[in-house]
């Protein structure tokens, strides 16, 4: 008789997918069906375009309420048979929390941060989330940044794993290893970039991520170097900003959402990517592209942060424009 596993996702992301097809290969040599079921993304997550599916995963009938704050999922039928529930740690999921405490025949695994990252410590959702991070039979941390949360908010740390939270670096090497110079040469000459000195921002377009903070410091770099130039990859609410920016200076040049091959294309042409805003895994990109990665100390990343050694691997400068220049 089988193990099974559930693991439950509010939604699900293209960067994700990789993960969950070989979790679920290596589980099944160990005798363990796995079950990934995840939901439908709000309106503004619409934006960002970096959703996927699952073929063998199931879709869970998905409402938001209160603007995105409260999200219900079904989880009634999906526990049935379950050995093993993985889910993770939001105030708004509040099927989840029911799980929490009233589960029956089945163990309960969270998975997340412990926090909210960029949440305040001291207000009634952080308090309650302490209650939250209580109850459960184990703990999946993203990064070690995790564990003196969990710490301290009373759960033992002996029962907790640190993930090292990633993605499939892999076959992003295979696509940087065929991203070659005479291909770059053309791509160049495709999105008229003509410097040598080239700047590029990957990832969503939103509040976090200090999109007119980076658009300001790239104007103020372009003043010191006269060939600097920026590319800007992604979607989200700030699309709009971008493309003020790119009319008002050429050198700006906004390709909307790449993915895969192209990504990678576009990032082995820059000699910096620019993120002064929330840094999450981005920062692989920056790693096996081998173009560091520069960000500011905002206190508005993730986990993923730890991986950043300042002039090791890439570049924190203080919370200024001046600094950040």
């Amino acid at each position: 008789m089988s193990i099974r596993v559930v693991v439950v996702q509010r939604r699900m992301t293209h960067y994700r997918v990789a993960f969950f097809e070989e979790l679920r290969s290596q589980l099944q040599g160990k005798g363990i069906e796995l079950t990934v079921a995840y939901g439908q993304v709000t309106t503004a997550e619409e934006e960002k375009d970096d959703s996927a599916d699952i073929v063998w995963g199931v879709k869970l009938k998905t409402k938001y309420y209160l603007n995105g704050r409260i999200c219900f999922q079904p989880l009634k039928e999906i526990v049935k048979n379950t050995d093993l529930l993985v889910i993770t740690l939001e105030n708004k999921l509040i099927c989840n929390i029911w799980h929490q405490f009233f589960k029956k025949n089945y163990k309960i695994i969270l998975w997340g941060h412990g926090a909210n990252l960029q949440g305040d410590s001291v207000s009634y959702r952080e308090k309650f989330k302490k209650i939250l991070v209580r109850k459960a039979d184990w703990w999946f941390v993203y990064t070690a940044m995790g564990i003196p949360i969990i710490k301290n908010a009373g759960y033992p740390e002996n029962r907790v794993k640190v993930l090292n939270n990633s993605i499939d670096t892999e076959s992003m090497q295979r696509m940087m290893a065929v991203a070659c110079a005479p291909q770059s040469k053309v791509i160049k000459e495709q999105i008229e970039i003509f410097g040598n000195n080239v700047a590029i921002y990957v990832g969503s377009l939103y509040e976090e991520k200090r999109i007119e903070f980076m658009l300001e410091a790239a104007v103020k770099i372009r003043e010191k170097i006269s060939d600097f130039e920026l590319i800007v990859v992604g979607a989200g609410s700030h699309i709009g900003v971008v493309k003020n920016y790119c009319v008002k200076y050429k050198w700006i040049k906004y390709l909307g959402v790449k993915k895969n091959q192209e990504k990678i294309n576009l990032i082995s042409l820059a000699k910096v990517m620019l993120n002064p805003g929330a840094v999450g895994l981005g920062v692989l990109d920056s790693f096996v592209c081998q173009v560091p990665l520069a960000t500011t100390d905002c206190g508005l990343h993730g986990p993923e942060i730890v991986y950043l050694e300042n002039h090791v691997n890439g570049l924190m400068s203080k919370n200024s424009l001046p600094e950040y220049v």
